[in-house]
């Protein structure tokens, strides 16, 4: 059993949900700061992307060790998500927040005037460590201030407003890029992760009270990790919204080859692959949170999973049987995050519903789960398959029936 730490007065005041009800809906202001805090990953993983082959030239290194700089970001964001759930169940989440807020945009900062490709990559290292913080944390803020049906639909609008940063990101990155230079593009993410902080402090409330926190103790903790690594359902559930995301991973760590090589175009057009993405990606978390309270968790898993198969599939059709040229090559990958929207939601609320007490923890290694098999498929899987769309279209239909398994297997879990 937790112990709790109870503190008669906690470093930052306590704010009860709205109607001091738990099961309240979250503010919107909140919902959207909330959002903005899982953009700050996604816009330091997709902004600088158009800015690969210039930073090789830059350096003097190859296209692959590049490459390094996006796979050494992810694996550290991968790694700190095991801790920063942990830490914000005893600390609370605002200082965890802010403090690593403020450590991803002095990382940024460092990133913009790198003098070497060496100083680069720790920059990148550090902007990794810091930057999981906000993505962990913010989804433990939405279960401890609503649950069922309103904490997916909070999670959708969530997802809505994060899939922007996809979306924007390399567009943006490629006009920096080409009108500034690609060092350009961390000033704007310093920019970002300042703005974030200063919003964070000023309107972000404490949603953790004292007397619900645990003590911050090294064998507690440990026993509690342990205690949700061995639990069978919650690491299938995890593993299935990881596998399934791997498919962004997978064109995202392609992402130079495949718009400049494969589909031919320049740097500033990468909204040919992103723009889809994203619209999907926004239009299915739209179409979830609006449904939320009408159709069966179950439903709105199948569902989605039906909608990514018929993607998938069409997508390795299309592939095999013409040359990859826009828009055919991106329309399976908008229907694919059409599904994806649908089901996350609801397969991120089961995963943490698994451990209700240690809600920070859960989210932490649903996310370091989630993000190590991201990394994984980025960093090692997509530098053998990006020469091919073919290869590519194949590998995203290999995760979804990955995906798909770990789902089936967790939810006979659930009824035994």
């Amino acid at each position: 059993m937790a112990v709790k730490r109870h503190c008669e007065q906690p470093l930052y005041d306590y704010a009860p949900p709205p109607d001091s009800q738990r099961n309240q809906s979250v503010k919107k202001s909140t919902t959207v700061i909330l959002a903005g805090l899982t953009m700050v990953g996604p816009l330091a993983i997709d902004t600088y992307l158009p800015s690969f082959h210039a930073i090789g030239q830059d350096f003097a290194v190859s296209d692959l060790l590049v490459q390094q700089t996006l796979s050494v970001f992810l694996f550290s964001f991968a790694f700190l998500m095991l801790f920063y759930g942990t830490l914000s169940d005893s600390f609370g989440r605002r200082p965890i927040i802010l403090g690593s807020l403020a450590i991803y945009t002095v990382a940024s900062v460092g990133a913009a005037l790198a003098p070497s490709f060496g100083w680069l990559l720790a920059f990148r290292c550090v902007q990794g460590l810091a930057a999981g913080g906000g993505a962990v944390i913010s989804r433990a803020v939405v279960r401890d201030r609503a649950s069922g049906a309103e904490a997916q639909q909070v999670l959708a609008y969530m997802m809505m407003v994060f899939g922007l940063a996809p979306a924007i990101a390399p567009i943006l990155g490629g006009w920096l890029h080409v009108t500034l230079g690609w060092r350009s593009v961390f000033w704007f993410l310093a920019a970002f992760g300042l703005l974030m902080l200063i919003t964070c402090y000023r309107a972000l409330p404490e949603s953790l009270p004292a007397s619900s926190r645990h003590a911050f103790h090294p064998g507690l903790i440990a026993a509690n990790y342990w205690k949700v690594l061995r639990n069978a359902r919650f690491l299938l559930l995890a593993v299935s919204i990881g596998v399934a995301f791997s498919g962004f991973g997978l064109y995202i760590g392609s992402a130079a080859n495949f718009v400049i090589k494969i589909l031919g175009l320049s740097e500033t057009a990468f909204g040919w692959m992103f723009i889809p993405l994203i619209s999907g990606m926004t239009i299915g978390s739209a179409l979830a949170a609006r449904i939320a309270r009408k159709v069966a968790p179950t439903r709105m898993i199948a569902v989605g999973y039906a909608v990514m198969v018929v993607a998938a599939l069409a997508n390795v059709g299309y592939n095999y049987a013409f040359k990859a040229a826009v828009p055919w090559a991106v329309l399976p990958l908008m229907l694919y995050a059409f599904g994806l929207a649908l089901a996350t939601p609801t397969l991120t609320v089961l995963a943490l519903d698994v451990f209700p007490d240690n809600r920070g923890l859960a989210a932490s290694l649903q996310s370091f789960i989630q993000m190590l098999l991201f990394a994984l498929v980025s960093g090692t899987v997509a530098p053998l398959l990006f020469e091919s769309a073919f290869k590519l279209a194949c590998g995203v239909l290999a995760g979804l029936v990955l995906s798909i398994v770990c789902a089936l297997l967790a939810r006979r879990l659930r009824r035994a």
